[in-house]
């Protein structure tokens, strides 16, 4: 049998992977929900670097590769570019645009974590939609600020900080809601592109508020680049049926 493993964790590898029958493979690092709707295998956990992934492909007889990892889990995405190179597998992926600013955003860009801090610095009550990141930052909030973190698990916060356990697609109405409760006065966001969460982007620019914005990594090259995943989705429905 051709086999197809396909990188995820997205709503965009989710949406690929339902096309996928049985005998195939959806990868999850391991975080968060693992899907059970799905006629295809689910394989959770890590591949033990470049080689791992390598000897997988090898093993399982893969024959094609589709990265729809989040734009921002560049190490993943360089050790399937290296993987399939080394197996001699095709590797597609789906590289979602960045979002771009409009009129009236005010967005601050950095580039790392250590950046982050000194743009949010002037600001009391930051939202922080990096996903797990400032979890680990928790014992440096200055008394000046309030941080409301959201991320898909819930986690203890402290005085300085409320953690909102929540999982996108989010609405303007909702957005608003949130900002009013937690008096937000910047947002902490990745450039991740999509419609699922650029309601925030929407609501900061309605408020005049700041944005910072954290830069996106650089991805390797791919066979094939998607820029959406019903582009990927139409086209290995296609490659499914020729095999």
């Amino acid at each position: 049998m051709t086999r197809v493993l396909l990188l995820g964790g997205t709503g965009d590898a989710l949406a690929i992977a339902r096309i996928l029958p049985a005998g195939h493979v959806y990868s999850l690092a391991g975080l968060g929900r693992v899907p059970d709707e799905l006629s295809c295998a689910v394989r959770a956990g890590g591949f033990g670097g470049i080689g791992g992934l390598a000897r997988y492909l090898h093993d399982e007889k893969i024959a094609l590769v589709v990265d729809a990892t989040h734009p921002y889990a560049a190490q993943m995405s360089r050790h399937a570019r290296e993987a399939c190179a080394l197996a001699d597998v095709p590797l597609w992926a789906v590289r979602r645009p960045a979002w771009q600013p409009q009129a009236g955003d005010d967005w601050r860009e950095a580039s790392d974590w250590g950046e982050i801090v000194e743009r949010v610095a002037p600001f009391r009550r930051p939202l922080f939609t990096l996903g797990r990141e400032a979890l680990h930052h928790l014992h440096e909030i200055p008394a000046s600020q309030h941080w409301t973190i959201r991320c898909l698990d819930a986690h203890p916060g402290n005085e300085r900080a409320s953690i909102v356990d929540a999982r996108g697609p989010f609405d303007l109405d909702g957005e608003r809601a949130l900002f009013d409760a937690a008096g937000i006065d910047v947002v902490v966001s990745k450039n991740s592109g999509g419609r699922a969460t650029e309601a925030k982007l929407a609501v900061a620019r309605e408020r005049g508020l700041a944005v910072v914005m954290l830069a996106r990594p650089a991805l390797p090259a791919a066979d094939r680049i998607f820029d959406d995943a019903a582009s990927a989705r139409d086209a290995l429905q296609h490659w499914l049926t020729q095999q």
